[in-house]
């Protein structure tokens, strides 16, 4: 009688094992079918027959993004991150009472002679990294008009630009207007400009000083001003002499010279910058005026290749200064 018991409790006990197994694997309820009434179709555009897709296909697909936004592949096997972090060292810092000697002079740098045609390379101009840096705000320019009371040839930065009229001061078919009276004389003059074409660019001019600091016993030159020059055309058939377009402070432009790498036709790894170009003396130049007592420039009392003539006595000039310096 035990046994019978004890068989039928075993088989009650599988039956309810059995049935909580197979409800737990009851596969969910499905959702009713959507009728007819709930079904709505999507209304179908159709394009005009000269309005083609705009789904890029052939060369224009770019299957390789996958939705991502594009990212540049690297130009080359290795970066150029030395020129572009670069910063600018500050000349050393110069008391008045430091200096023994000062001589200011002009010299003009010719971007057509074959020391300096890295200057004017169409991969990189000087003229294009200026005027970009002006155009963003990065630097100031200065109107180089001379005959103001407080600026007397123009290059001491007392005016200064916008990006509008600096550009379009380097025009290449600006033209001198000049207004007269009614006696025929010239009362002022104003310059037209016109589109601008960057290899119209063909000379710069440095303001420089030449300073003894006695201090470090050192004679050296000190760049205060750079201004690319342009040759507008007169009234009538007169052409005049290449005038500066506008002036920019050397110091403000050091650390924007500093990240800009140079083009050389020797080797694509320079590591050069165009503030390197400018402190290392990288270029050919030849003098066009030095401060004196009457204001005059070398072509106002020499001509023909005595200008150069002078220009290099000038140049010898302040070379024999500091060489007498160590003469006993």
């Amino acid at each position: 009688m035990k046994k019978r018991i004890l068989v039928v409790v075993l088989c009650l006990a599988c039956v309810t094992a059995f049935a909580q197994k197979k409800r737990t694997k009851r596969a969910p309820a499905r959702k009713p079918a959507a009728t007819a009434k709930q079904v709505t179709k999507a209304p179908t555009q159709v394009q005009p027959d000269n309005v083609t897709s705009q789904q890029p296909t052939g060369l224009d697909a770019n299957p390789k993004t996958n939705g991502k936004p594009f990212e540049r592949p690297l130009d080359g096997y290795y970066k150029k991150s030395n020129i572009l972090n670069a910063r600018v060292t500050p000349y050393p810092n110069l008391r008045e009472s430091d200096v023994a000697f000062a001589k200011r002079v002009w010299r003009e740098i010719d971007v057509r002679e074959k020391m300096n045609q890295y200057l004017a390379s169409p991969k990189r101009r000087l003229i294009d990294v200026l005027l970009d840096a002006i155009s963003a705000g990065e630097l100031t320019a200065y109107d180089p008009t001379p005959g103001k009371k407080d600026d007397v040839n123009g290059d001491e930065f007392s005016t200064p630009l916008t990006g509008g009229q600096a550009r379009g001061r380097l025009a290449s078919d600006s033209s001198v207007v000049e207004k007269r009276d009614k006696d025929n004389n010239v009362i002022s003059s104003s310059m037209v400009a016109g589109e601008f074409n960057p290899d119209s660019v063909l000379k710069f001019r440095i303001k420089e000083d030449w300073v003894f600091d006695r201090q470090r016993s050192i004679f050296e030159p000190r760049i205060v001003g750079i201004a690319p020059l342009i040759k507008p055309k007169g009234a009538g058939s007169l052409d005049i002499d290449y005038q500066p377009a506008f002036w920019i402070r050397f110091e403000d432009a050091r650390p924007i010279l500093a990240t800009k790498e140079v083009v050389s036709r020797a080797s694509d790894a320079t590591g050069l910058s165009f503030d390197d170009v400018f402190m290392k003396r990288i270029f050919t130049s030849y003098i066009v005026k030095e401060s004196n007592d009457k204001d005059e420039r070398i072509k106002d009392y020499a001509q023909g290749i005595d200008k150069l003539y002078e220009s290099e006595r000038i140049k010898k000039e302040l070379m024999d200064w500091e060489l007498n310096l160590w003469q006993y």
